[in-house]
């Protein structure tokens, strides 16, 4: 019994070390980190305005980019503050693909909200890092500081920096 658990322990051990981050609250994004005071650019099939709520809505194709970020959707409604100073947040469905540099999110919606920098993507979220990816139903994270956090049964495939992926 002790020879066969030290066979196993290394390997316990290396799966351990493997798995600790995905145990861990935050995921540290590389190139996610993003002012979020940089001017917002918005483009799409056709937009609607509403000035009574403060309301636009933008529809098909969409396209909106701030600094080196990218957030594509069917469907972008941006809310105005209430003071009528800016936008206060974006909501985005109709499929929503969240790109930088090095990084992706994809998910059924998202919303961003401007003066914190947080992004919330739900339904059927799955983020790249390079070859690593992690799945989950909720993926919550702040551009400001380039961490996030993954929720809703995570399922996560790590490659090793000398292996390859699957």
């Amino acid at each position: 019994m002790k020879r066969t658990f030290s066979i196993f322990a290394p390997l316990l051990a290396a799966l351990l070390g493997i798995a600790a981050p995905a145990m861990a609250q935050e995921i540290k994004f590389k190139s996610l980190q993003q002012d979020s005071s940089l001017p917002v650019d918005v483009a799409s099939d056709s937009l609607s305005v509403d000035q009574t709520s403060g309301i636009a809505i933008f529809d098909g194709n969409v396209i909106v980019t701030q600094g080196a970020m990218t957030i594509k959707s069917a469907k972008a409604r941006v809310q105005n503050s209430a003071d009528g100073s800016g936008i206060e947040k974006l909501f985005f469905d109709g499929g929503v693909t969240f790109a930088s540099e090095t990084e992706a999110a994809e998910a059924n919606e998202a919303v961003y909200t401007i003066a914190s920098g947080e992004v919330v993507m739900t339904g059927d979220v799955l983020l790249t890092q390079g070859p690593t990816t992690i799945a989950g139903q909720k993926l919550v994270y702040d551009l400001q500081k380039g961490t996030g956090t993954m929720q809703g049964r995570v399922q996560t495939t790590f490659v090793p920096k000398s292996g390859v992926a699957p």
